[in-house]
């Protein structure tokens, strides 16, 4: 009878084990995916509240997930920064009249929105190079 005490226990523990090991893959989160590529020349078009637009040029340098580069709009230029994840991007401008990018990038095209001092505006961005 102990013996069979003692093999029940030793198979309760297992299964325990297992269970525990089980549960502990399971969540682990998903693997992130690495992000698009948007390195080179895109040149912007934009929209903005009023229904002004405007083309606008961006070359982006891309180091991982961390942006940089040039801007270069009808009335000023400057530095950007930015980040992508996975497929999200946003760029902040350097320049005297701030501009913030958001949006989704689709192979050699981006679609969002973006903010300056007059309010939110609706851009589109082809890769050029």
């Amino acid at each position: 009878m102990r013996d069979f005490a003692t093999k029940s226990l030793v198979l309760l523990f297992a299964v325990l084990c297992l269970s525990a090991t089980h549960m502990a893959i399971a969540q682990e989160p998903p693997m992130e995916a690495p992000p698009a590529d948007v390195a080179g020349k895109w040149t912007v078009y934009a929209r903005a509240a009023n229904g002004e637009t405007s083309t606008k040029y961006l070359e982006i340098k891309q180091d991982g997930n961390t942006l940089s580069g040039h801007f270069k709009g009808p009335n000023q230029s400057g530095g950007i920064e930015g980040t992508i994840n996975e497929q999200h991007i946003v760029v902040r401008t350097k320049t005297r009249w701030v501009f913030v990018f958001r949006g989704r990038v689709e192979g050699n095209s981006i679609q969002g929105t973006f903010h300056d001092r007059r309010g939110t505006g609706e851009w589109q961005a082809v890769r050029s190079n």
